[in-house]
């Protein structure tokens, strides 16, 4: 099955990959997605996107929650999962973004995306 496009405005840009038709009965239509894919595979370009977010961006918001308040980076959830590839054998850790804290991890706890910051603090 073929997916297509969902820029709303994708049929309406005349190139030649979306014209369509035999002679004298031409029309364009809406691309497939091929090669490039733009907001997670469902755009053929930027612009298909920015169409999108154009005429849904605001409902889409408003559906799956509005931010009314900032949003904080603190030290209790600033940990990410990091490597340094630099130094020989991978050297896993999480990193606090914020402090710079480190705590060790073995390849095998930094591709576990179960395993957490608090998997690390309980051991």
């Amino acid at each position: 099955m073929n997916k297509y496009c969902q820029g709303p405005k994708c049929h309406t840009y005349q190139t030649t990959d979306r014209k369509r038709g035999p002679k004298g009965d031409k029309y364009f239509q809406t691309r497939t997605m091929g090669r490039y894919g733009y907001g997670d595979n469902n755009f053929c370009t930027v612009i298909c996107l920015g169409d999108w977010w154009a005429k849904h961006g605001q409902r889409a918001v408003d559906h799956f929650g509005r931010i009314h308040e900032p949003i904080r980076l603190v030290p209790e959830n600033a940990w990410v999962k990091g490597y340094d590839w630099r130094q020989g054998d991978d050297v896993h850790f999480f990193l606090n973004k914020l402090t710079n804290e480190r705590i060790p991890l073995t390849s095998e706890q930094y591709r576990d995306n179960d395993y957490t910051i608090e998997s690390a603090r309980n051991i």
